[in-house]
C-alpha cells in the first residue's frame, strides 16, 4: 500500500522569520495594509510504499535526521488528502 504524507516544517515561536518579514513587507506595499504577521513554513510531501502507520512512522524518522531542526523548527505530520 501507498501512503502520501505531508510534512509540514516551520520556525518556532520567537525565531526571526525574514522570509515572512519580506512577505509582509512587500504585501503592505501592494496596498495590504490589514497584514498583522506572515510566518513562512515548508510542506514537504513526500509517497511512501507503506501502510499509514509505518509511513508516519518513517515520517518521524525523516524529521528527526533531516527535515526539522529541533532547536528552531516545529513540525506537522499528517497524511494527505
Amino acid at each position: 500500500m501507498v501512503t502520501e504524507i505531508e510534512i509540514r516544517v516551520g520556525l518556532k515561536m520567537g525565531m526571526a522569520d525574514p522570509e515572512g518579514a519580506n512577505v509582509q513587507k512587500a504585501l503592505n506595499l501592494l496596498g495590504f495594509d490589514s497584514i498583522n504577521g506572515v510566518e513562512s513554513a515548508k510542506c514537504y510531501r513526500i509517497i511512501i510504499d507503506k501502510e499509514e502507520k509505518a509511513a508516519l512512522e518513517l515520517a518521524e524518522k525523516m524529521c528527526r535526521q533531516l527535515l526539522a531542526n529541533p532547536v528552531v523548527h516545529n513540525y506537522t505530520i499528517s497524511v494527505a488528502d
